[in-house]
């Protein structure tokens, strides 16, 4: 694959596994590990279930556009 396509694939597999690690391993599998940590009234298990999987996927697009955006300057593909 040319070069670029491949950092976009790698980037896109690692945020992938990032998502799943927040939003089934925190939220869902690590919940009973984490229901002793207390964070805004509630506790850290609950909290990524409801919101902390939110917060996170919207970081992580964020930080895709913002990583694509310096690839693309890179290899003069900006638009």
């Amino acid at each position: 694959l040319h070069y670029p396509l491949r950092r976009q694939r790698q980037m896109c597999i690692r945020d992938r596994i990032v998502w799943a690690l927040v939003s089934y391993g925190f939220a869902i599998l690590l919940r009973p590990l984490l229901s002793g940590i207390p964070v805004g009234g509630t506790d850290l298990g609950f909290w990524f279930a409801q919101q902390g999987s939110i917060l996170v996927f919207i970081g992580l697009i964020f930080f895709y556009a913002w990583k694509m955006n310096r690839l693309d300057k890179k290899f003069g593909l900006e638009e």
